[in-house]
């Protein structure tokens, strides 16, 4: 650490933060934030000279106190918060295309990059919320920039570890709640509790000129509809696809590779067209408007202007197209819920058969493992099953437990679902699977440029692999991924130990 510095001593799962702050004195600290009282330091502290600050919560004095060094920078945004299981980044990319259409100038912050202005900046190899001080002086830079409005991705690890702490927001949207990352939260009412923490936030937040406080809900996602509107102390506003919400979609048709559907609220009923499938992604359209209409009284044509113009995200959805006679997509579907809508809504729009590539994370919700696996049976004509971040789970292990959900369906393995240990070498098997109208899927890791072995994060992205066993299909030239540890080139005593093999 840098002499001078403030030291913040945080309880985690694994490390004990109180244990060093002797270090932290020996490099020059400050002063130290700890989550002890001083009589419970450990005795090296005992000499401890330079002021020392009790925190209820570690994590959040590092928001408050980045917060603090950078001016306090919300304060002088319009927040918006988007959570749920699916669709948050889609959400966030809709409700900022519409914003820009509006003639406002907004930043962006989701699992996938940074928006300032012109300046676009990835946020990491495994996505998830950045950190507290890397939010903090994201949103500094907006303001430097000139910026008004912010749109920020809270994912529930985010919310439950205060990297959004000090965000004071103005507006908070929730996509949907299902099944997923019970490994960390424990239950899915410890779940539940962490994204309900964005909703909580909008009581506390000081309010800011022209801004009303405004939570927008699901109301076809029995998860969450209620037991956030319960829990709420401001005012709500809720979209669906059913006519019982107060803003709804009907009339869905697909047109193209995109959606053209009918809004219905407060009386008023207008056209939306988008270049998104599917209808899970007509429903984060519906959030979108919901949070830039009701939440700051956007005029519909900029709200209709702002979802056409919006293109693909990086990785949802995204093609590989290099000429061949069947589809090769690549998307982030990783949970039972997004996998089952991304294949309903490929079907209804192909004829073909659907051929997916997908596997589930190491030390992750082992208990979605099996439900993806029947999900993939039932919906796919043929299942691959591959690594997906195994981490020091054994990848061979993983791989049964989605084979036996396929199994549990009917699936036949060598028939119907396969199980191919190297990631590259299953979406080369399911491209050389592909007939003419076929759609090959290869989902779970999309735009993300590493995978986990062991400890280990290896380089990968799943577009390039695509490309490269589609172009070996069409016979063309371009480059080739890099070697995983599960590759066949890949030798060593390390290779056995981190597939499991």
């Amino acid at each position: 650490m840098t002499p001078g510095a403030l030291f913040v001593a945080r309880r985690g799962r694994e490390l004990d933060g109180h244990a060093f702050i002797l270090a932290a004195l020996q490099a020059g600290a400050a002063a130290i934030v700890g989550e002890l009282a001083v009589g419970e330091l450990p005795d090296a502290c005992a000499e401890m000279t330079i002021p020392y600050v009790q925190a209820s919560d570690g994590a959040a004095a590092v928001g408050q106190l980045a917060a603090a060094l950078h001016g306090f920078p919300a304060r002088k945004l319009v927040m918006i918060g988007v959570t749920g299981t699916d669709g948050k980044t889609t959400t966030c990319s809709l409700i900022h295309s519409i914003l820009r259409a509006a003639s406002i100038r907004a930043g962006l912050i989701t699992t996938v990059n940074t928006e300032i202005g012109a300046e676009v900046m990835d946020t990491g190899f495994h996505v998830t919320t950045p950190d507290a001080a890397a939010v903090q002086g994201f949103l500094a830079r907006m303001v430097a920039a000139g910026m008004t409005h912010c749109v920020l991705e809270a994912t529930s690890h985010g919310l439950a570890q205060q990297r959004v702490a000090a965000c004071e927001f103005d507006l908070a949207v929730v996509t949907n709640i299902t099944h997923e990352h019970l490994d960390y939260h424990g239950s899915l009412d410890a779940y539940l509790k962490a994204k309900a923490m964005l909703f909580d936030s909008l009581a506390f937040a000081a309010p800011k000129t022209g801004v009303s406080k405004l939570a927008v809900l699901n109301r076809d996602d029995d998860q969450s509809y209620e037991y956030l509107r319960e829990r709420l102390q401001v005012d709500y506003a809720d979209y669906g696809l059913q006519s019982s919400a107060a803003t709804y979609a009907d009339h869905i048709r697909s047109e193209g590779a995109g959606t053209r559907f009918d809004v219905q609220t407060d009386g008023k009923r207008f056209s939306v067209e988008t270049a998104l499938p599917g209808e899970y992604n007509v429903a984060n359209c519906l959030a979108a408007i919901v949070a830039t209409r009701n939440g700051l009284g956007i005029a519909i044509e900029s709200v209709k202007a702002g979802i056409a113009t919006m293109r693909a995200i990086a990785g949802r959805m995204e093609r590989i197209n290099l000429g061949q006679d069947f589809e090769a997509v690549v998307d982030f579907a990783h949970t039972p819920n997004s996998l089952r809508e991304l294949l309903r809504a490929v079907r209804k729009e192909n004829a073909g058969r659907i051929i997916v590539v997908f596997g589930s994370a190491g030390l992750r919700d082992v208990a979605k493992r099996s439900w993806m696996g029947s999900v993939a049976a039932q919906l796919a004509d043929i299942a691959v099953i591959t690594a997906e971040d195994p981490r020091t789970e054994s990848l061979a292990d993983i791989m049964a437990e989605i084979a036996a959900g396929c199994a549990k369906m009917g699936g036949v393995e060598g028939e119907t679902f396969w199980q191919l240990a190297d990631r590259a070498d299953a979406i080369r098997f399911a491209v050389g699977l592909a007939g003419p109208g076929d759609v090959v899927l290869a989902c779970g890791k999309a735009h993300e440029q590493s995978m986990c072995f062991g400890a280990e994060e290896y380089l990968w992205d799943d577009r390039v692999a695509m490309r490269a066993a589609v172009a070996e299909r069409v016979g063309k030239s371009v480059p080739v991924p890099p070697l995983l540890p599960t590759a066949a080139a890949f030798t060593g005593s390390a290779r056995a130990e981190l597939t499991g093999g």
